[in-house]
């Protein structure tokens, strides 16, 4: 770890302009294990997977051996449904996951698998037949596979090498090519791209016709997107050795804002005629794709488009045989469109149900498939977070709000009458896990004194089965730790919610440090009701109090409360953020000289403009990850908030923290990583370097290497540790 830390504070050294060394490294902290360490983390149900029915689930085993069926209202184990000691042709070690196919008779298992991006990886995939213990490679031409999908009937499975998509047919163990364009940095078949993973939460982008006869995809041409690029070193932590003498990059497509994105269209492969064709879709002024779903029938693509505003979603009806689209739905807002709209749609055989905010709040409207709206499903000053799906026997819909307000999370069921039942406890975070037949659900519920409990239900009636994991251990080890306290404040006259956390030894005579720490993005939370152990505590635990506001623009609390922050970011968040800071200075219990502030992505951002602001009462800051500039980010995230710098460009300059570096007064640390492909270090740079420009200077420390979550090897360890070490220095 030591090593680590050298090796990282010499690179930092560099690059910096001022670095407070730190020779003693991870040794000084003590305690930090008890609070950082593996020992804290809740310990969950092993994953599981449900077949069909939901009567009966399979798991994998610790060792990566074996799949075991197991009966759900028991636990009990049925039956070794794949043994790698007793397959056919051939023989493997273990694997890390599986697929099972829809109707049950074949098993996708994967091995060797390697990250892509935050959600895509590749790896070998192997196809293993139930009734003959037959053990194949999915492809021996293409080694490493990417988002294999089954047909419906299980005869084929689509999948994606370098770019284009290929279809294994089980029956013959052929192998037929879909698409041949496939480049890197180019044409990419069946799979998103950079942009389209990272923000609209997707790793795949095939569908395949209920009857099996059609393979709809997306085909996205980025060749005209800017490349960008971020160099790769040696590093001690997962060494690169090829770049021990001369540093490598790594190169990718990713639109910053204003930039263009990938074409998209949407295409339709012919199983049986082996042709494709190209889905016309109405030229409505979209930009983005980001769904296709067949709805039941294999005559009903449904097309999912966006304007570049995403202010505007159009939802298509596709007969991909004749490549007609129909207009089903246009929803449209006045800010920028919840994610969930065009994200979660969820289809049934004479329905779909969509999340809108057109009445102030995101709640669950039902429509036919001809676009006729059949009822509001869910009503009320509340916003619905989840929806989990609809029981067709009983006519119950399932969800989470926060009915109970934002610091809450409630699962509940409405039933056809519209009679509302909570299945969670009125306080606490809850938050469920369905069976396909919607007749079993797995209930994990957390509160500030109640460790993660996962319990098993039968839905009808609501019957608890049995509890999966109690977490006992946690509450045991951590009696006596200091959890959130809840408090409100205004700012501006807007109540805001926050929580604290004080020492152990609290003593309201005293006087405490204060860290100030937040996200703040848009739709965003950090003030719930819920069980946390990490950093927090441990500064409690070394006499901080931490302090966490959940500004405007964040969410749980209707539109009128996030919307005020469009195409303003940086704005009120920051205008409430000193408040807070200003409301905790008044606190009697409070030194108001040792006030510091912290937050990591968007809260890096925020720490950043928070700072700036002139009446700032900040006695030090640490930024990790920060955007310094939303020019610097990729078109959906920023321009969804922003708009187009071309479109707003005084809100763009108003919402950089660069252009207000000579503002901040307190000491300021940044951290980063040099492989970050989300925020990229290059917005640490920039802000360095309009520092010196302005004859000033921060502190810096780099992370070689890593990527946005800091995470490899510990070294989130070190994030927290030189955080502690900082605010001990610069606040005393």
């Amino acid at each position: 770890m030591n090593i680590i830390f050298k090796s990282i504070i010499s690179l930092a050294s560099v690059l910096a302009v001022s670095i407070t060394a730190n020779a003693a490294g991870l040794s000084q902290f003590s305690d930090i294990e008890k609070y950082l360490g593996s020992k804290r983390y809740a310990s969950a149900p092993k994953a599981f997977t449900y077949m069909n029915s939901g009567a009966n689930y399979l798991k994998l085993s610790a060792d990566g051996k074996k799949i075991l069926k197991f009966d759900t209202k028991t636990g009990n184990e049925v039956e070794t449904i794949l043994d790698l000691g007793n397959t056919r042709e051939t023989s493997l070690d273990k694997i890390s996951g599986f697929k099972m196919s829809p109707e049950e008779s074949k098993i996708l298992v994967w091995r060797n698998s390697k990250s892509i991006y935050r959600r895509s990886f590749d790896a070998e995939y192997y196809v293993y037949e139930l009734r003959t213990r037959l053990l194949r490679p999915l492809s021996t031409e293409h080694p490493r596979q990417q988002a294999p999908l089954f047909s419906p009937d299980g005869r084929m499975i689509a999948f994606v090498a370098q770019n284009n998509i290929y279809l294994k047919q089980l029956d013959f163990w052929t192998e037929r090519v879909v698409t041949t364009d496939g480049a890197k940095n180019m044409i990419i078949n069946g799979v998103p791209d950079w942009t389209y993973e990272e923000e609209f939460t997707t790793s795949s982008s095939m569908a395949w016709a209920p009857d099996n006869s059609t393979l709809c995809y997306i085909k996205y041409n980025e060749s005209a997107v800017p490349m960008f690029s971020f160099p790769l070193y040696e590093g001690v932590c997962n060494r690169l050795d090829e770049y021990s003498l001369y540093p490598g990059a790594f190169t990718y497509k990713y639109p910053v804002a204003g930039e263009k994105n990938s074409t998209v269209s949407v295409h339709a492969y012919d199983i049986d005629n082996k042709t494709t064709k190209t889905v016309s879709l109405p030229q409505n002024g979209f930009e983005y794709i980001p769904r296709i779903a067949y709805a039941y029938s294999p005559d009903r693509l449904m097309v999912t488009t966006l304007n570049r505003a995403q202010t505007r979603m159009e939802l298509f009806s596709v007969n991909p045989k004749s490549t007609v689209a129909k207009s089903i739905l246009v929803e449209e807002y006045k800010a920028w469109l919840a994610p969930a709209t065009y994200e979660d749609i969820k289809y049934f055989p004479d329905f779909f149900v969509i999340t809108s905010s057109r009445s102030g709040y995101d709640h669950l409207y039902q429509y036919s498939y001809t676009g006729t709206l059949m009822k509001q499903i869910t009503s009320g000053e509340y916003d619905v977070l989840s929806y989990y799906g609809y029981d067709k026997v009983s006519g119950t819909h399932y969800y989470q709000s926060t009915v109970n307000g934002a610091v809450n999370r409630v699962v509940s069921s409405i039933n056809s009458k519209g009679k509302v039942t909570d299945i969670s406890p009125a306080t606490g975070c809850a938050s469920a896990t369905f069976s396909p037949d919607m007749t079993f659900f797995t209930l994990r519920y957390s509160n500030t004194k109640t460790p993660p409990e996962y319990t098993l239900y039968s839905a009808d009636k609501l019957k608890k089965i049995k509890t999966l994991e109690d977490n006992a251990r946690l509450k045991n080890d951590y009696a006596g730790v200091p959890q959130r306290e809840f408090f409100t404040m205004t700012s501006e006259g807007v109540t805001l919610n926050g929580y604290m956390v004080k020492p152990a030894d609290f003593n309201p005579s005293a006087k405490y440090p204060v860290v100030m720490y937040q996200y703040s993005g848009p739709g965003s939370q950090q003030v719930l009701d819920e069980w946390s152990i990490g950093w927090a505590n441990w500064y409690a635990a070394n006499g901080y109090i931490i302090i966490c506001v959940d500004g405007r623009g964040t969410g749980g609390r209707g539109r009128q409360f996030m919307d005020v922050v469009y195409k303003n970011l940086g704005h009120y968040e920051s205008i409430d953020q000193v408040n807070a800071a200003l409301y905790a200075a008044s606190l009697p219990y409070v030194d108001s000289k040792r006030i510091g502030i912290h937050g990591w992505s968007y809260g890096g951002y925020e720490t950043l403009m928070a700072s700036s602001q002139l009446n700032a009462p900040y006695a030090a800051a640490v930024a990790v990850a920060p955007v310094t500039d939303w020019r610097y980010y990729d078109t959906v995230y920023a321009e969804r908030y922003m708009l187009t710098p071309q479109e707003n460009e005084d809100g763009y300059r108003n919402s950089a923290p660069l252009n207000y570096v000579k503002n901040v007064k307190c000491p300021l640390l940044i951290m980063s990583g040099t492989a970050d492909d989300n925020v990229h270090y290059f917005n640490t740079v920039q802000y360095v370097s309009a520092a010196e420009a302005a004859d000033m200077w921060c502190d810096m420390l780099v992370f070689a290497n890593m990527d946005h979550s800091i995470n490899d090897c510990g070294a989130q360890k070190i994030v927290y540790a030189r955080m502690l070490d900082y605010f001990n220095k610069n606040m005393k």
